[in-house]
């Protein structure tokens, strides 16, 4: 059975773009045009991704987004915004979108990104470990969970997935770019500060000091690192 795509804008000629482009790459669609629709939708069908509007009737998308992830639907998000503010980007990232998109965009660049997404979330990298401890942190990969100093720390599903990576490849530098494609699995040139966004959010969790992270290295010029605190 094909994948299922919710598509949320109130603009119609939009709808009918997107509707006809994603279910020409193959996948089944659903529609709805204002964001009270949307979740009602979401918590009465399963969808295998959400292609988001940020600006909607009823609900904006910042709205929608944070009412899945707090009530535990973790269906993969594209948020797409007209606007062009950093804050938008990151709050919507922050909220628990996994990638976005600036309009005007190609529909065929909607479908990459869907397709990407996609591609990561059904990718099964089963640990053959039950967790992974690192300094005072224990990460628990089939939680999407970590501990410490007993305290249970939970992520957004990207946020976790961009962590065990880094602590699978301890002590590695890692690119931005490197991350896109192994954490957001880009084929192509993404926007590498959704890499630099999920870092924050990471640090903001796991490191004492935020400002004098001691797990999570930037390394200047090359990327990120992961490693035991000295």
């Amino acid at each position: 059975m094909s994948q299922k795509v919710l598509i949320v804008d109130d603009e119609k000629p939009i709808v009918t773009l997107l509707d006809y482009n994603i279910k020409n790459a193959g996948f089944q669609t659903d529609v709805a045009y204002d964001g009270k629709e949307a979740v009602i939708k979401c918590e009465t069908n399963e969808y295998d991704l959400v292609v988001l509007d940020l600006m909607l009737p009823e609900m904006d998308g910042m709205a929608v987004c944070k009412h899945l992830r707090m009530n535990k639907i973790e269906t993969p998000i594209l948020m797409l915004t007209a606007k062009d503010e950093e804050f938008d980007k990151v709050l919507g990232l922050e909220l628990g979108a996994d990638d976005y998109l600036t309009k005007p965009f190609s529909p065929k660049e909607v479908v990459a990104r869907i397709k990407a997404i996609l591609r990561r979330s059904a990718r099964n990298d089963k640990p053959n470990f039950s967790s992974l401890k690192i300094g005072e942190l224990t990460i628990y990969p089939e939680r999407y969970e970590a501990e410490m100093n007993s305290n249970v720390i939970t992520f957004t599903r990207k946020e976790f997935e961009l962590l065990f990576h880094l602590a699978k490849n301890k002590g590695k530098v890692i690119s931005r770019d490197q991350l896109l494609s192994s954490v957001w699995d880009y084929d192509f040139v993404g926007d590498t500060r959704i890499v630099d966004v999920h870092i924050s959010h990471l640090r903001d969790k796991i490191e004492p000091n935020t400002k004098k992270p001691v797990y999570i290295k930037t390394v200047r010029g090359l990327g990120y690192k992961l490693e035991d605190p000295s």
